[in-house]
């Protein structure tokens, strides 16, 4: 990584910043054999603490059991970007041909609310994860992705936006609240908070603990079973290592680490995504940058980075490394490529030049779900007794809460608001078999970036090769 500014104690994989700089939690005991539950929940990430949380307000008199494989919190919960953001995840002309344009409408006015929820449970309960609402921004930097930008703006309002919900910004407004390097415009929505991700599930999972939810850590889940395939007593099944957990209902919450389970190979591609932090910033570096109200931030190309000015005055900043491995393999260690950590640094520089000199201190990447058509879902079979939530294509901080609240209700039969969400029950084709797979995920990046390369340089319209990796994806 030569030219590239980094502590003496860089850091790179293992663990997230965020654990880094808040200690790993002490392990909980795993499974110590055979069990019999009302709800087991296989995933101990924020999927799965927020339907334990809802489940166990709702009715305290159910037996509820989490199974994880590492510790709860390890995957994208403990690892993503911080973003506790209103955007959802997939097409909305897509969930809008399930239920009606209005039903879509319904889904994104519910992500707005589910933003305040994730807030209001963390103070109610204790839980300090660096929350700080302030909004986020969408900054273009070369004329095609004005346009795009504007374009969004433009469309939003048809699905319910008004302008206080997403609003393109002054040219003064602009530069008030951040200094972009080449920044041709932006807009900015109120919908989304920075929180520090590993704060908010180790908070979530000892309150989910204090409840009386039974968490499992070091307990690999190998199969699930329905009830009428192996469950024994008309019960579904999870079966472990250590021994097979049987309940009423069983609900999937593995998100990018679901090709794990038997049978479920092609059904959500783990997707990487990576990050770096920097040492905090000095204050006459601020100055240049601004970013006074520490909104959260991203750009409009096609494969986008995302950033937040961490509550300790750090800027963190993510983006796509090696996107797929072959055979949807994960990467246990978490290390990011040296060619991606310097194509994070790059761009980081690029967009804020007065941080050229700020050493690195850890990079480290994380598995996301994403569905064929790219659009989450959340799911639940009275008959078999399975249930699931994901697919959420790293919007999944807030999107995760609204999950856990819809398995509640769907778990407890209740007829709500959220069971009749267009994401609800939807299921779309497994991805391809390999090689297909790879090839497919290899061509779409590679046609990302000749996309983004070509509208730097020259391009004043999205780039074909833009169109064409969005035709191929299925997005």
């Amino acid at each position: 990584m030569r030219g590239i500014p980094l502590t003496r104690d860089f850091a790179n994989g293992g663990v997230s910043f965020w654990y880094r700089q808040i200690g790993l939690p002490a392990r909980r005991p795993a499974l110590p054999g055979s069990r019999d539950y009302d709800v087991v929940i296989v995933g101990g990430g924020y999927t799965g603490l927020w339907t334990a949380y809802y489940l166990k307000r709702a009715e305290p008199g159910l037996r509820i059991a989490i199974l994880e494989k590492e510790f709860a919190g390890f995957g994208a919960s403990g690892r993503n970007g911080g973003w506790l953001s209103a955007e959802f995840a997939g097409s909305r002309k897509r969930h809008a041909e399930a239920r009606g344009r209005q039903a879509m409408i319904e889904l994104q006015r519910a992500m707005f609310a589910s933003v305040d929820e994730v807030i209001d449970v963390a103070r109610a309960e204790g839980i300090d994860a660096d929350v700080h609402k302030s909004g986020l921004i969408h900054v273009a930097t070369n004329p095609a992705q004005r346009r795009r930008l504007r374009a969004e703006v433009a469309d939003l309002r048809t699905w319910g936006y008004g302008e206080g919900d997403m609003r393109l910004l002054e040219r003064a407004e602009q530069r008030e609240r951040v200094q972009v390097a080449g920044a041709l415009e932006a807009a900015y929505s109120p919908h989304c908070a920075r929180i520090q991700p590993a704060k908010l599930a180790v908070g979530l999972a000892a309150t989910v603990d204090r409840l009386g939810v039974d968490i499992y850590e070091d307990t690999t889940v190998t199969e699930i079973l329905p009830r009428q395939g192996g469950g024994s007593g008309g019960r579904a099944a999870a079966v472990t290592t250590r021994g097979t957990v049987t309940a009423d209902y069983v609900i999937r919450a593995t998100e990018g680490f679901t090709a794990s389970l038997t049978g479920q190979h092609r059904q959500w591609l783990p997707m990487n995504s990576s990050m770096i932090v920097t040492e905090p910033l000095p204050p006459d570096v601020w100055k240049h940058i601004g970013w006074q109200g520490s909104e959260l931030l991203e750009d409009e190309a096609h494969a986008y980075i995302y950033a937040q000015r961490t509550a300790d005055d750090r800027i963190a900043i993510g983006g796509r490394g090696v996107p797929y491995r072959f055979g949807s393999r994960t990467d246990r260690r978490g290390a990011t490529q040296a060619q991606t950590v310097a194509l994070l640094w790059r761009m980081l520089v690029k967009l804020f030049p007065a941080a050229v000199d700020v050493p690195v201190a850890h990079a480290w990447c994380g598995v996301l779900g994403v569905p064929r058509d790219w659009c989450s879902t959340v799911h639940l079979d009275h008959a078999s007794g399975l249930g699931w939530a994901g697919g959420y294509v790293g919007s999944g901080v807030t999107t995760t809460n609204l999950a856990g609240r819809t398995l509640r209700d769907l778990v407890l039969r209740r007829d709500t608001p959220l069971t009749r969400l267009p994401w609800v029950g939807r299921q779309v084709r497994q991805w391809e078999p390999e090689p297909l797979r790879w090839m497919g995920v290899q061509l779409i990046y590679a046609l990302f970036r000749a996309a983004d390369r070509h509208e730097n340089e020259r391009g004043t319209r999205t780039s074909a090769y833009a169109h064409l990796a969005n035709l191929i994806s299925g997005r």
